[in-house]
């Protein structure tokens, strides 16, 4: 969102009122836990649409809905709903429009619901959740969309972004109202095709499988080596996306988490059992399954495949 800020307040004119993006999206505040939940991760395509000044709250919901449930197949059954808690228009939005009874919308705070990057555009949010099932719960009885457990999945975070912000909790509405969508592809990939976890799609699980051979494990039949399996399939992928964006270790900024995820990668080979360099060899299964949609990582050869001057 930040890089369109300038569209959200009119300061620019886009080439388009809407537009579509996928975007390659680096993300490690929850680095620690990687790995072990089965919705975390560092790298992730971000698929999203924005509106400058165009369509606003009716739409998006009710196409964000539709696609879900009418081109996607999604059991609408399955899924939940929550709202910031002082936005009504949306809440009426998805009960009177779309159907959805209040008994599965759920009204959450600000630091759920609203959207806000410093000063500037921001504004509340609708996020849409995909009920995995009780064995992916907690099994505590408060367990409900926002519990930290693996049961409710946010597949899609619709934010409408109607407000300007000092910076100092003080708003005002932007003379446009604004549409900002992200919806996870790893995410949305394992609902449609039903996988455990994340790890577990068509363009992960196939790193997880080089790496079983390297190590000589199987995937599975160890919660320890599960971990590791699947850090170093999550994290090969944002080390290839980096170095192929320009980024090198370093020790600031983008190149220390480059280093970092290097270092973390290699830690969990050698729990494994790996004790030579094979991070080069797992990127060749990076560049194939996402080359023919990214051009980068097959320029960038030569810094991860047979010279293995970075990787």
């Amino acid at each position: 969102m930040a890089p369109m800020k300038k569209y959200f307040t009119g300061e620019v004119a886009p080439l388009s009122k809407r537009v579509v993006t996928c975007q390659k999206c680096i993300r490690t505040p929850d680095i620690e836990i990687v790995g072990k939940t089965s919705r975390h991760a560092t790298f992730f395509e971000m698929l999203g649409n924005f509106s400058f000044g165009d369509y606003f709250k009716k739409e998006a919901i009710k196409w964000s809905f539709e696609f879900l449930t009418e081109v996607l197949k999604i059991d609408r059954d399955k899924l939940y709903i929550s709202v910031y808690l002082d936005d009504e228009e949306s809440l009426k939005i998805w009960n009177e429009d779309i159907g959805v009874e209040k008994s599965r919308i759920y009204k959450l705070g600000k630091e759920d619901n609203f959207w806000e990057h410093g000063s500037g555009p921001c504004g509340p949010c609708s996020e849409i959740y995909y009920d995995r099932g009780e064995k992916y719960g907690c099994g505590k009885e408060g367990c409900t969309v926002g519990c930290d457990c693996d049961r409710y999945m946010e597949v899609w975070n619709l934010v409408f972004t109607q407000f300007n912000s000092d910076g100092h909790g003080n708003y005002e509405p932007l003379k446009q109202t604004n549409i900002d969508t992200g919806m996870g592809l790893e995410r949305l990939a394992c609902v449609i095709q039903g996988t455990d976890n994340l790890f577990l799609i068509d363009t992960i699980e196939c790193l997880i499988k080089s790496v079983e051979k390297l190590a000589g494990v199987k995937y599975g039949e160890d919660e320890k080596v599960d971990i590791s399996l699947r850090v170093i399939a999550d994290h090969i992928r944002s080390i290839t996306f980096m170095i192929s964006d320009g980024v090198i270790p370093s020790n600031e900024g983008r190149g220390y988490v480059l280093r970092r995820l290097l270092r973390r990668a290699l830690r969990h080979g050698k729990l494994i059992g790996i004790n030579k360099q094979f991070l080069s060899d797992i990127c060749g299964y990076v560049i194939e399954v996402n080359g023919e949609h990214y051009k980068e990582p097959v320029s960038y050869t030569h810094l991860t495949l047979p010279t293995k001057r970075i990787v």
